[in-house]
């Protein structure tokens, strides 16, 4: 029997690129999982210098990309701007 690990979630709210957030919400449910529950695991996955994803997950998470126009790569990590907002007022 695999074992059990007893935690305590947290609920937290996150802002994330818009496209990104559609292709991670459509592969949890193409797996039957949570959001959380996937988002546990690539962080996981990536503390232990692992990859969370294998090479099937891999192609779907590719056409869900390309469904949702998801063109950013781990590339642009650290080159993303958000648009701003129509109607707000940045006064100097």
């Amino acid at each position: 029997m695999a074992e059990t690990f007893i935690i305590e979630r947290v609920q937290t709210g996150v802002r994330m690129e818009k496209r990104l957030l559609k292709v991670l919400k459509a592969f949890a449910e193409y797996k039957d999982m949570t959001l959380g529950d996937l988002l546990e695991g690539i962080v996981l996955h990536a503390f232990d210098g692992k990859a969370p994803f294998g090479d099937d997950s891999l192609r779907r998470i590719k056409d869900l990309k390309k469904f949702y126009g998801l063109e950013l790569d781990s590339a642009a990590s650290h080159k993303l701007k958000e648009h701003k907002q129509a109607g707000k007022r940045h006064d100097k």
